[in-house]
């Protein structure tokens, strides 16, 4: 099963698992008035969206290249996890006020072992989402999947915590409910934070990090037919980089020569054996003494 098929099957699980934990923590939330089980089911809503951006996403950044797209429809992916992430700080502010509210207007619920079993139901069906989303993102490079994952792993983070506040109420410690809302909430707006801003660098183009960039330039310099390294430069495209790199070479050299040392360069940064790294073949070009070998690189930030 290739990368796509795989996506798309975790975001079909997303929204099934989703759909279900929704209807039942928003019946028991509602009629126990508790707030860190209503902003739980909250939660959930938003994980519905997050998994239906990431059918939707992964769908047309599977789609081939074409006359009007050159290298593909790859950006997809992080154009629909923009919408993911945008979603969970606009739930996550909804949350914070109602849980503020829930304490200054010291709201009570009522504890009952439903709450403590519908907590338990949460924590492993997101725990059995969180580990199949997380292999497959470590796989396959994906940041839907890796959204899909961290937002399983809050999850299950977070229905701990609201477990917590149900077992302290039966000790009438009922401002721990609406502390763990706002813990929530707080937690779910970090996390649609950090998935914008890395999502929005890659739309905007970010380079290559300067420790890869040294790691080519070395390979580079190691060339001794390699006269002069003189520019590098890369770009994001999809889930991978489009890497140029300018090289000069002796203006007698052969073209067939001066191809084969590109292509030689190319496969050599292609077993490089970096971390989460990958080099795909690309076209090489070259003009007199100067030959830009094209690749492409993948290179996302670990958090």
């Amino acid at each position: 099963m290739d990368r796509y098929e795989t996506t798309k099957r975790a975001g079909i699980l997303g929204i099934i698992g989703n759909i279900f934990l929704l209807i039942i923590k928003s019946i028991v939330g509602f009629l126990s008035h508790s707030q860190s089980m209503i902003a739980d089911a909250a939660n959930s809503a938003g994980d519905i969206f997050a998994s239906l951006m990431t059918f939707i996403g992964n769908k047309i950044a599977s789609e081939p290249r074409d006359e009007n797209h050159n290298f593909g429809h790859g950006k997809a992916e992080y154009i629909f996890s923009l919408f993911i992430s945008i979603s969970m700080i606009f739930v996550s502010l909804k949350l914070l006020y109602d849980s503020i509210c829930s304490l200054i207007y010291e709201n009570h619920f009522t504890p009952s072992w439903f709450l403590i079993a519908v907590c338990i139901i949460t924590i492993v069906v997101k725990l059995c989402l969180y580990l199949y989303t997380n292999a497959l993102s470590k796989k396959y490079d994906n940041i839907l999947l890796d959204a899909n994952k961290k937002d399983h792993r809050n999850d299950c983070i977070v229905t701990t915590f609201t477990l917590a506040s149900i077992l302290l109420s039966y000790a009438n410690i009922y401002w721990f409910d609406g502390i763990v809302g706002i813990g929530i909430s707080l937690w779910i707006c970090y996390t649609g934070i950090k998935i914008f801003i890395d999502s929005f660098n890659v739309l905007m183009d970010i380079s290559l990090d300067s420790k890869t960039n040294d790691l080519i330039l070395d390979l580079a310099h190691a060339y001794k037919d390699i006269k002069k390294v003189d520019t590098i430069s890369s770009a994001p495209v999809g889930y991978q980089y489009v890497v140029v790199l300018t090289i000069y070479v002796d203006g007698n050299m052969t073209t067939f020569k001066s191809h084969k040392l590109a292509d030689d360069l190319e496969n050599d940064i292609n077993k490089l054996g970096l971390t989460e790294k990958r080099v795909q073949t690309a076209e090489i070009q070259k003009s007199a003494a100067t030959i830009d070998v094209a690749g492409g690189l993948h290179s996302w930030p670990e958090y």
